[in-house]
């Protein structure tokens, strides 16, 4: 299918490359194609990102029928303009469609339409370290029905913005609370899945965390609340002795792309990665015995997270003083430097624009 294109007639000021916050500012155009049933996936265009009107009893506000996924685009140091394993997105992507009983999209197609909208609004990458384009596709249900059952109409968007670092504490470690009443997701579920109904259940934990003083939520599984799952926005790793342990995917962990690069990494060099169960009582016995060294959060926004104090019950666990850890800031600075084009990419990650 032919992409249309229609460029805007009111590009937006765009923001400094210096204070960007995340998530707040969106570029000047979008890409959108609608699917009905008995014809398909049609009308590929992008068009100027703006509004879009819809009946109020569109079926993904009253049943949650959406997917989405999230990307980033680099500017090189020599101006380039480059994404990271969108591929990997888009397979994710036909993964969570199955789950949600949303019609498959053709990858290559929406790795065309990604291509030419980050091409179109190439000018909206920062420059700033640290900083890129955050890239948000997404798939919602669009009949209007109030009845459960999959709709027959879809509409796919892709929109873009400018962003600098997830977390105010940037690369400096953060305080994780370790969730004990409330339950995110159970293997059969839906938590494998980029779905917005696992972050809408993830906001009241993540509430109180925030007025205890902690930036995010570490979730155990919802079954026996004992194994350790993700952090709300990340894949998570502890580093206990020779062993960089995380936890496996068991259908409600999502499966992510940064989690795989930091295995594939870890693995390339040589170092012991075991996916697992791991309780969090281990976790705390392997803290005592002086045995965890280490432990981070990965995920495309914050690429690197580490954690520099988990809270568990009454017990707070002060990891690596506080500081980032050495595998933490190895691993960050090896991802980042692909992604920016600053070191070898010997497997292939890097998509130019």
């Amino acid at each position: 299918m032919e992409i249309k294109i229609e460029l805007t007639k009111n590009p937006k000021e765009k923001p400094s490359s210096e204070n960007l916050g995340f998530g707040q500012v969106f570029s000047d155009h979008m890409f959108m194609m609608e699917y009905t049933e008995g014809k398909g996936w049609h009308d590929p265009r992008i068009i100027p990102y703006g509004p879009i009107a819809y009946d109020p009893s569109i079926m993904v506000v009253h049943y949650g029928q959406t997917i989405f996924e999230g990307l980033k685009a680099y500017r090189t140091k020599d101006n380039r303009v480059v994404m990271f394993r969108p591929d990997e997105n888009m397979k994710r992507l036909n993964q969570s469609c199955d789950r949600l009983c949303i019609p498959r999209i053709d990858e290559e197609l929406a790795l065309e339409a990604l291509k030419k909208l980050v091409d179109i609004d190439r000018n909206w990458v920062p420059d700033a370290p640290g900083t890129s384009l955050y890239i948000r596709p997404f798939i919602y249900a669009t009949d209007p029905y109030l009845g459960v059952r999959p709709s027959s109409t879809y509409h796919f968007l892709i929109i873009t913005g400018p962003v600098g670092a997830y977390y105010k504490e940037g690369l400096n470690p953060v305080k994780i609370y370790v969730e004990s009443n409330y339950v995110r997701a159970v293997a059969g579920g839906i938590g494998a899945a980029k779905t917005a109904g696992n972050y809408a259940a993830s906001l009241k934990a993540q509430q109180e965390a925030i007025e205890l003083g902690y930036t995010q939520v570490l979730w155990l599984d919802g079954v026996e609340r004992k194994y350790v799952e993700e952090v709300g926005t990340m894949n998570v790793f502890f580093v206990i002795g020779d062993e960089i342990v995380t936890p496996e995917l068991n259908g409600s962990i999502l499966p992510g792309i940064t989690r795989k690069s930091c295995i594939e990494l870890l693995r390339s060099w040589g170092l012991k990665v075991s996916e697992r169960k791991i309780s969090i009582q281990e976790i705390c016995d392997a803290n005592e015995k002086g045995l965890l060294k280490e432990a981070f959060g990965t995920g495309t926004a914050a690429v690197i997270s580490p954690i520099g104090e988990l809270f568990w019950k009454d017990q707070r666990m002060t990891l690596s003083g506080g500081r980032i850890g050495e595998l933490s800031q190895r691993l960050y600075d090896e991802l980042t430097g692909i992604q920016y084009c600053e070191k070898p990419d010997p497997f292939g990650w890097i998509f130019p624009v």
